[in-house]
């Protein structure tokens, strides 16, 4: 093989190579995130039983509004779009309003 095929070769392996390897990152972020949100449910059908136990709304507004603002907030400092983390959140507590009207049946 000539020099120059071998380059061309080498140009086209290199992309393909940085592409495997941000990929690799992907799933190890998104295994992350799994994992993460795993333990967050853990920590919210505990607060879940204890609301219903001492007979306690399953949602709360106020709690919600500040969490928003504060991701939103984490969302800047991170250059992350503060709306899609916005959503992200309200997402996560339909999910876990959901589960907490569940445990309190």
């Amino acid at each position: 093989m000539s020099d120059s095929a071998e380059h061309l070769l080498g140009a086209e392996a290199a992309p393909l190579e940085e592409l495997q390897r941000l990929r690799g990152s992907i799933d190890n972020i998104d295994a992350a995130l799994v994992h993460l949100l795993a333990e967050r449910f853990k920590c919210t059908q505990k607060v879940g039983v204890l609301k219903a136990t001492h007979d306690l709304p399953p949602a709360d507004p106020a709690r919600e509004e500040r969490q928003i603002a504060r991701l939103r907030a984490l969302a800047r400092d991170a250059n992350l779009d503060p709306d899609f983390a916005e959503k992200f959140l309200n997402f996560i507590v339909r999910e876990v309003i959901r589960h907490h009207e569940a445990i309190r049946r």
